[in-house]
């Protein structure tokens, strides 16, 4: 028996979680479906899928594990056009960057006997400074030696929460527990805020006065901190984002804005010694972050080690059963 693992939203998230479990063939069988029929045969090609299916409902109709590696603003119209074919028992788990609204939709929308949990992954750190998104930069190391936060509603099986951390652990990462408004509040800061940063800089420059020469002379400072403004590739994306997440987005936005307005009063006030100690402390706190990424020693600060499970043992506890497969 093999148990069926559906993956929608074959970009490069979902069809790295695919590669990952290339080698587990036997106890999974990956199922996969993106609007883009392109990057569906795409990904089978490249080995993350056993199957494509074009439709959406017959995609999840017999799955035990439904992953939605989709934007936030995809989520909610995808579990209302299947709440009523997931099966008894199917464990439903997302990767989208807001957590605590995609739980109350799980809520409102799924029946009863059907099972959420929510994933943020966090990248291998090897591809920290990767620009490459989409089925081509999929990698099936992309989440090695990073961290996936688990989250879940409250009242959800131990199983299924057990579940997800074991499939984190098959994908090489350690699993981190919190709960939907933590872990909201953490994404909001780490993932929105610079995004949101890198588009105040670039509304700040481009076609504002002193820009036709200014253009000519942006190099890599530039280059790297309006980066993140490209990632997610739609700004739709983004919006939907941080207004579903906007409480956290705010506090945090006040945080950035106080810090930068501190720098500018030291400049005001001709305060060399604070701000060269402003900057050594940023300086230094990017350093040990980054020495902390690239080690990835999350047992030594209390996150769980990964020591893999084998795939028998893990979908083994799954709320639903395997289903026979296909030759």
């Amino acid at each position: 028996m093999a148990v069926q693992l559906t993956i929608v939203g074959m970009g490069q998230i979902g069809t790295s979680v695919g590669l990952a479990l290339a080698d587990q063939t036997e106890v999974i069988y990956r199922v996969g479906h993106d609007r883009e029929r392109r990057a569906s045969r795409r990904a089978e090609k490249m080995g993350a899928l056993d199957k494509v299916s074009n439709n959406l409902i017959s995609a999840v109709e017999d799955a035990d594990l439904v992953l939605l590696a989709l934007p936030v603003d995809q989520i909610r119209e995808t579990l209302e056009a299947v709440r009523n074919d997931l099966k008894e028992g199917a464990v439903v788990m997302d990767t989208g960057p807001v957590k605590h609204v995609v739980a109350s939709w799980v809520g409102e929308l799924l029946p009863p006997d059907r099972y959420y949990v929510g994933l943020t992954p966090v990248l291998n750190p090897i591809y920290l400074h990767d620009i490459d998104s989409g089925v081509e930069a999929a990698r099936p190391d992309l989440f090695r030696d990073g961290l996936v936060g688990i989250v879940s509603p409250p009242g959800m099986p131990s199983e299924a929460i057990k579940l997800a951390a074991d499939l984190t652990r098959l994908l090489g990462a350690s699993p981190l527990f919190a709960d939907t408004v933590e872990m909201d509040g953490l994404v909001a800061a780490t993932h929105i805020l610079p995004q949101l940063l890198a588009a105040g800089l670039l509304n700040a420059t481009i076609g504002q006065p002193g820009w036709e020469e200014g253009r000519k002379v942006a190099g890599r400072s530039y280059a790297e901190v309006t980066a993140p403004v490209m990632y997610p590739t739609e700004p739709k994306t983004l919006t939907t984002a941080a207004m579903l997440n906007r409480e956290n987005v705010i506090r945090v936005l006040d945080s950035a804005v106080a810090s930068i307005n501190a720098i500018r009063n030291d400049l005001s006030n001709e305060d060399i010694e604070t701000l060269e100690e402003r900057l050594i402390r940023a300086r230094e706190g990017r350093q040990a972050w980054l020495n902390g990424r690239l080690a990835a020693d999350w047992a030594a600060e209390g996150t769980t080690s990964v020591e893999a499970p084998t795939a028998s043992e893990v979908f083994g506890r799954l709320i639903g059963r395997g289903r026979k497969k296909e030759n």
